[in-house]
C-alpha cells in the first residue's frame, strides 16, 4: 500500500501542439507532479517547441499534420505504464489529471475520459457543441456509453498502441473509443472543467464552424469504415 512518502510513480502526458506559445506556459506548469510533458510539435511556426523545452517539456517533431498523428507519435515517444493525452490550449486542468488516473491505475476502469463541463462564456462554442453531441449519441447506439469525445484521457500505453487505430486525423479519438468498446474495455468518464482557450489562441476544431465541419466530416468516415466492422 502506497504511503505519504512513496515516490509519485511517473506518467508521460502527451500534449498535441500546433501553435500553443500562449497556452504552454500556464499548461506545464500545473502539471502535478510526476506528470512529464511530452509535447508533439505537429509544425508550428510561433516558437511552440523551444517554449516547451524551457519549460522542462520533451519536444517531439511529427511532421505528417493531424491531431491522430501528433497522438500517435507521442504514445510512441512515452515510456511510462500509463499514458495521458492532454489538450495544450490551456482549456483543460492539468490538476484533473490524477483523478482520471485513479480508476485505471486501481485496475477498475481501461480507460478514463473527461466530460467537458463548460465553466467560462465561449469555451465550448455551439456547433462544436452540437457536433459532440451528434457523434456521443451515434456512439451510444453502438453500445459506447458516452456523452463526450473530450480530448483528455488516460489509459495504459502498450494497450492504447495494440488497439490498432489507424486514423491521423480529428476522427483518432472516435476511432479510439469505437475500437476500445469493442475490444471490451471499461470506458470511465469523469467530468471535467473546461474553460475558454489560453488568450490568443484558436482551436482548430471548434474555432470556427468550417473546423467543426472538418471534425465531422472525419468523424463520419470512422464510423463508415471501423463502425461497420461491429
Amino acid at each position: 500500500m502506497p504511503t505519504r512518502t512513496d515516490p509519485v510513480p511517473a506518467i508521460d502526458v502527451v500534449l498535441p501542439c500546433l501553435d500553443e506559445a500562449a497556452a504552454l506556459p500556464g499548461v506545464l506548469t500545473a502539471l502535478p507532479p510526476g506528470y512529464r510533458a511530452i509535447v508533439v510539435d505537429n509544425g508550428s511556426r510561433d516558437g511552440s517547441p523551444e517554449i516547451a523545452a524551457r519549460h522542462g517539456a520533451r519536444v517531439v517533431h511529427e511532421p505528417r499534420r493531424g491531431y491522430g498523428a501528433a497522438v500517435h507519435t507521442g504514445l510512441e515517444a512515452a515510456a511510462t505504464e500509463l499514458v495521458c493525452v492532454l489538450d495544450a490550449d490551456g482549456s483543460f486542468d492539468p490538476g484533473e489529471l490524477p483523478a482520471l488516473v485513479a480508476p485505471v491505475a486501481a485496475g477498475t476502469a481501461d480507460l478514463a475520459v473527461g466530460r467537458r463541463r463548460p465553466v467560462g462564456a465561449g469555451a465550448w462554442p455551439w456547433h462544436a457543441r452540437a457536433g459532440t453531441a451528434l457523434v456521443a449519441a451515434l456512439l451510444r447506439r453502438r453500445g459506447v456509453p458516452l456523452r463526450d469525445l473530450s480530448p483528455i484521457r488516460v489509459a495504459r500505453r502498450e494497450a492504447l498502441l495494440a488497439l490498432g487505430v489507424a486514423d491521423r486525423a480529428f476522427g483518432y479519438p472516435l476511432e479510439l473509443l469505437i475500437r476500445a468498446a469493442a475490444a471490451g474495455w471499461r470506458i470511465h468518464e469523469l467530468d471535467v472543467r473546461y474553460a475558454p482557450r489560453a488568450a490568443g489562441t484558436r482551436s482548430k476544431v471548434s474555432g470556427s464552424v468550417r473546423g467543426t465541419l472538418r471534425a465531422t466530416r472525419d468523424f463520419a468516415g470512422v464510423l463508415r469504415t471501423v463502425g461497420g466492422d461491429r
